[in-house]
């Protein structure tokens, strides 16, 4: 765990797309700003999930949820921010459910192939065998006839 917020910066890439977002076209904004800025959400953050892990020991959990940081963020009286939380998580559910419908999908798509591919070699095994049936009887035929002769 980290000693100091600051060993926690989040990445200026991040923070600069952020800020970009957030402002209107043409507003610049200084290097020494961005850096506040970085700063005061690292600070947010660590703050953020003090207050979720508050909640989760009170519920004798080791694992923070959703519902947790949403209790937080309520604590912390950043009310205004949980209906557009809340509306973000059930558009990440969805795309969680979304992927898992596809995961699971192509995972029967390929169990199928696999029937399908295992039913050919069986065919393929059956015609082989009944070949080698029916040369044997042929040959068994042919023994039989120069027997006869």
């Amino acid at each position: 765990m980290a000693e100091r917020p600051e060993d926690l910066n989040l990445p200026n890439a991040v923070i600069t797309r952020i800020i970009k977002e957030a402002l209107p076209d043409g507003v610049n904004v200084s290097k020494e700003a961005r850096r506040a800025i970085s700063q005061a959400a690292s600070v947010f953050v660590l703050y953020a999930t003090s207050c979720a892990n508050n909640f989760a020991m009170k519920a004798k959990r080791k694992t923070l949820n959703a519902g947790d940081v949403l209790a937080a963020m309520e604590e912390m009286e950043f009310e205004r921010f949980l209906e557009p939380l809340r509306e973000a998580l059930e558009v990440y559910k969805k795309g969680q459910r979304g992927k898992k419908e596809v995961s699971e999908q192509k995972r029967k798509d390929k169990e199928k192939k696999v029937d399908s591919e295992n039913d050919k070699s069986r065919e393929e095994e059956d015609e082989e065998e009944e070949r080698m049936e029916e040369d044997a009887e042929a040959e068994n035929e042919a023994d039989d006839e120069e027997v006869e002769n």
